[in-house]
């Protein structure tokens, strides 16, 4: 007899974007023509550069002929991106990382939620609050989160990020498995400095524990004091995994590339007490259920890291860049309390007079047709808050600004 996975039973409701999609579906359907203005979802908006465009050409032209035809690829990715990444990403921070340290994939979303599966049945695993929901709901399905009460799973060790402790999460009193963190953080925009990234690897290098670090908005960072890798760190090759992705850095949410480092120093605990590097068990994994990301979106990839690319990826940054400083400006001076948007994309509101999430969502949606991102889907410390990303085209973001005025 056939079972089903409970743990997918125990899931809250929709996954946070799901349910905003679905809301902003049945207010449009009720309101047919009502211009909306989104800047809740964080996609992109603006088009692929012509660095990669021609790179896309060139790699399909490539596909169409038999000496140049490429078929399955290596799982790990071409090395023309992994050296290209190696070279560009981290060399020029000091940072060493080899090209076989570097798992290409189609998203770190993907590669986030896939990798807990390399941990122990009943791993203690701590999320900072709020979170990005991925690394809680994966969790969750695995079986490493416990019972949820209504508002937070009874396994999980919440990292509370508030107001009080300006959004910087403190250590946990019980220590955990496997610590997430993510910096430019998402949801709240706000960075670590290398000091505090040098407490938190320390922390896991004293318990034994294994961060996993979501970088993917590094390319944000406006002050280079500020750390754009965990591996800018000493010792975190050894308690740490990074991710990334070229989303939001090069506009591929469309396209799909991102990648995953796991350093050869890196290795976890066996049961009978042994010790086991990570990388070649993330290999297995990805040699296994992985069937590589596609070589023409690879090729794209690495047209970012050439002179002409990262002249226009700068650029593209800036532009969404520009559109966060005037949206901070903005929303300030409509007299709301707000974070981020000077090294990340996001925008961290607090709902004005006492409303809730959800409440503040509604009624931007129906006064001012602008969709946001209610906090309270990112944790219980994201209640009475909501995010705007600064991903939406200037014109409209704009827009959406003014009429927000009018609400409030």
């Amino acid at each position: 007899m056939f079972y089903i996975n409970e743990h997918f039973t125990d899931l809250p409701g929709a996954y946070l974007f799901a349910e905003v999609a679905r809301r902003v579906q049945t207010w449009r359907n009720a309101h047919p023509g009502a211009e909306i203005v989104s800047l809740g979802i964080g996609d992109v908006t603006r088009p692929l550069t012509p660095a990669v465009i021609s790179a896309l050409h060139e790699a399909a032209t490539d596909m169409g002929q038999a000496d140049t035809f490429h078929g399955y690829g290596p799982e790990q990715g071409y090395a023309f991106l992994r050296e290209a990444i190696a070279a560009h990403d981290y060399a020029p921070r000091g940072v060493r990382i080899a090209a076989d340290e570097i798992f290409i994939s189609d998203g770190a979303k993907c590669d986030i939620g896939n990798f807990q599966e390399l941990f122990a049945q009943g791993s203690v695993i701590a999320v900072t609050d709020p979170v990005y929901p991925v690394y809680v709901d994966a969790n969750a399905m695995a079986g490493n989160a416990g019972t949820w009460n209504g508002t937070q799973w009874s396994d999980i060790v919440y990292l509370p990020c508030t107001a009080e402790n300006h959004f910087v999460p403190d250590f946990p009193s019980r220590a955990p498995d496997v610590i997430y963190l993510c910096y430019p953080n998402n949801p709240t925009g706000t960075v670590l400095d290398k000091a505090a990234l040098r407490a938190w690897v320390e922390y896991a290098r004293r318990h034994g524990s294994l961060i996993l670090y979501d970088g993917a908005y590094e390319a944000y960072i406006s002050d280079d004091a500020i750390p754009h890798s965990i591996y800018e760190v000493d010792g975190a090759r050894e308690v740490a995994v990074e991710f990334r992705s070229f989303s939001k850095t090069a506009g591929f949410t469309g396209l799909r590339c991102a990648y995953a480092v796991v350093p050869k120093e890196l290795c976890g605990n066996t049961a009978q007490g042994g010790r086991v590097p990570l990388n070649p068990l993330w290999a297995r994994r990805q040699t296994t259920k992985y069937n590589g990301c596609p070589y023409l979106v690879q090729k794209a990839a690495a047209a970012i890291y050439t002179p002409q690319g990262q002249s226009e990826t700068r650029a593209l940054v800036r532009e969404y860049m520009d559109n966060a400083r005037a949206m901070r400006e903005s929303l300030a001076s409509m007299g709301l309390a707000v974070t981020g948007g000077i090294h990340a994309p996001y925008l961290w509101v607090r709902a004005p007079g006492g409303m809730t999430s959800w409440e503040f969502f509604q009624v931007l949606l129906e006064k001012a047709q602008v969709v946001c991102t209610p906090g309270v889907g990112f944790g219980p410390n994201g209640e009475g808050y909501v995010r705007f990303t600064a991903f939406g085209a200037a014109e409209k973001t704009t827009h959406a600004l003014k009429r927000i005025a009018l609400v409030l």
